[in-house]
């Protein structure tokens, strides 16, 4: 099949942006970990310096809940990886990254959620 070069040109610029936005993405995922770990130090640091006892568990669901949103957002960017003209070797290494990163998604949301549940019954 020939392509001209209008197209390979449009071609390279959607390239272009899906990597741009894949970085971008990227980026969003370690900006969530950046502010769950400040806002969790923050919290721990005021409760030490005010004598209290830190609530350990609160302070992980928190964070987690911070690890949850970055996980989602590095597997969007690794989808966005392979969203042009993707290689079987790339669909393979996305389908082995999309399936360990949602069983971690999904084992820290159940984990949220019997952690909330207890703490509404309690």
């Amino acid at each position: 099949m020939w392509i001209s070069p209008q197209q390979a040109g449009v071609e390279e610029l959607v390239q272009n942006l899906a990597l741009w936005l894949k970085l971008a993405v990227e980026a969003c995922g370690a900006l969530a970990i950046a502010a769950g770990v400040l806002l969790v130090a923050g919290r721990w640091l005021r409760q030490a310096l005010a004598g209290q006892h830190s609530d350990y568990n609160r302070l992980r669901l928190t964070f987690a809940r911070f690890l949850a949103l970055a996980l989602e957002l590095q597997l969007a960017a690794d989808i966005l990886s392979t969203a042009v003209a993707p290689s079987w070797d790339q669909i393979g290494k996305l389908g082995a990254i999309a399936v360990l990163r949602t069983a971690l998604n999904y084992f820290l949301a159940r984990e949220i959620r019997e952690a909330e549940a207890g703490r509404v019954a309690a």
